[in-house]
């Protein structure tokens, strides 16, 4: 009688698309997304020199790491071991909230795959189309994972700091050159010490940007772990005991496996255009359009209603009377109000007038989120912006957007991008516009690099 052969799990069939994948199975296309992700990360990284949660992440590398390595820290030019290089950068990318993300797994990928792909590269002497097959390796199980968690998992769960962890073990197991046995190690390794929760929102804590540390950083560690033998659950994602049943209650397991190698999720990857959390961006942008139309100023305006889903209001709800700029960020009437009072919501409008200015806190308070239905229907697939306005003068005005600014369909130029990047580095002295040039200039030709090397000359 022959032996019944038990279908492969799916975190069997992402071990083995990780450890198969190759440069030359890669559509050109891909190629090159991944090159603007890396420039739109970078920038990111670097406007989060200065910032207190990095500083303070920085020092504990500094007491507890090395004192000198192979990986660069970014915002200081200094070296440590990649575990710390990937612990420091990832905080630091995820500061000024102008990072990737991507809609339909609600979750920010770039700010957990390139700090520890870049690292380690590094570190292993890698060449420029290794890290590009590691880095889109990442994104394309990072994001299924974020899918296949779900809606419910969202409530609770800051996805980035969950998926990424596997996300970044995934990465980096593909650079390291992992077998399909090592890398299912690794991604176990990862999925148990997956975390992050979203209640720090309501303090204005510092947490968000140790999701991201500690996500990029033990997805590292579980991708080294794993090189030496060290085992990990083999069904950590979907498993009865695994990510899904203790986190999510609407998880999809197709999801893990859709299309892998055909549908190349890192091309649905968004940049952010305002400097916020993204769930404000399609009101924002709405709001925005409504008043070049209807030639508004905000002391035409009396009240603003948000049409929204339900992940907006789960994120942005508890935070009534933000404290910090970073905690404004994640306020709907913060930046709507930066929108109709300064006519954008970017670093500069979050740095000079979130905390300060009266016309801001005015407009804050005559603006309020309303659960929309075909908002929430479409979503996460979809992020449509609505928002309706009464006016002084007793009209009542709406907009929608149906693709904000920086999604596919409505991206940014390679110029924008840029551009975006270079105001970046500079926000903070982080890297001087010609350092960043020569820097954007490699990574535009980052498969003719044999042996990546530090990006910015080392600090002196």
């Amino acid at each position: 009688m022959a032996t019944q052969q038990l279908p492969v799990s799916e975190s069997r069939q992402l071990a083995e698309f990780i450890a198969d994948l190759k440069y030359a199975d890669i559509p050109p296309d891909v190629i090159v997304a991944a090159k603007k992700l890396f420039i739109d990360w970078l920038g990111s990284a670097l406007a989060g020199k200065q910032a207190k949660a990095v500083a303070i992440l920085e020092s504990f590398a500094a007491t507890m790491g090395s004192p000198s390595g192979p990986s660069e820290i970014l915002v200081s030019r200094k070296t440590t071991s990649p575990y710390f290089a990937a612990l420091v950068n990832a905080a630091a990318s995820h500061m000024v909230e102008q990072d990737d993300v991507h809609n339909s797994s609600v979750f920010h990928p770039g700010t957990v795959i390139f700090p520890p792909v870049l690292a380690a590269a590094q570190a292993e002497g890698s060449s420029g189309a290794e890290m590009l097959v590691a880095v889109i390796a990442g994104y394309e199980v990072g994001i299924r994972v974020g899918e296949f968690l779900g809606r419910s998992h969202y409530q609770v769960f800051h996805t980035t700091g969950t998926a990424g962890t596997v996300a970044a073990a995934a990465a980096v197991s593909r650079l390291y050159r992992l077998d399909a046995d090592r890398t299912l190690d690794a991604l176990g390794s990862a999925g148990t010490q997956a975390a992050g929760l979203w209640e720090f929102l309501r303090d204005a804590a510092d947490s968000k940007q140790l999701h991201t540390a500690k996500a990029a950083a033990d997805g590292l560690l579980s991708a080294w772990i794993a090189r030496q033998g060290y085992t990990g659950a083999r069904r950590i994602l979907e498993g009865a005991q695994g990510m899904a049943a203790g986190m999510s209650s609407d998880a999809d397991p197709a999801r893990l496996v859709d299309r892998l190698g055909d549908r190349w999720a890192i091309v649905e990857t968004s940049y952010k255009w305002h400097a916020s959390c993204r769930h404000t961006h399609p009101a924002a942008d709405a709001l925005q359009a409504l008043m070049q139309r209807e030639d508004l100023t905000q002391a035409d305006i009396v009240e603003v209603a948000a049409r929204v889903h339900q992940g907006a209001i789960d994120v942005l709800g508890p935070v009534v009377d933000p404290q910090t700029i970073h905690q404004a960020k994640f306020s709907m009437g913060t930046v709507l109000a930066l929108i109709a009072v300064h006519g954008k919501a970017g670093l500069m409008e979050f740095e000079r007038h979130a905390l300060t200015d009266p016309q801001v806190t005015a407009f804050r308070h005559k603006v309020h989120m309303v659960l929309d239905d075909e908002v929430n229907a479409t979503y996460p697939r979809q992020w449509i912006g609505k928002v309706d306005v009464r006016t002084v003068d007793g009209r009542s005005l709406s907009a929608r957007v149906d693709v904000p600014k920086g999604d596919p369909g409505n991206s940014l130029t390679r110029q924008e991008l840029e551009d975006k990047a270079l105001f970046l580095a500079q926000f903070r002295d982080g890297a001087s516009a010609e350092e960043m040039r020569l820097a954007m200039d490699r990574i535009w030709r980052l498969e003719d690099e044999a042996r990546l090397g530090a990006l910015f000359p080392a600090a002196t």
